[in-house]
């Protein structure tokens, strides 16, 4: 199985770890960055969905 991408907040740096989740938002670890809620924001900024970006493989 190929591993879930990981997502970067462009104004702050948060990134969204699938294997981690958002524990504070009750978003389950295992949960892909497309299968977050509509209206999730980024923990540390408050920006919305459309502000991250896919991180590169490295």
């Amino acid at each position: 199985m190929e591993p879930m991408k990981k997502y970067i907040c462009i104004p702050c740096g948060y990134i969204y770890d699938p294997a981690v989740g958002d524990p504070d938002e009750d978003v389950e670890p295992g949960t892909a960055f497309v299968d977050l809620p509509e209206d999730w924001v980024c923990p540390v900024c408050g920006e919305d969905k459309d502000q991250f970006e896919e991180v590169p493989e490295q």
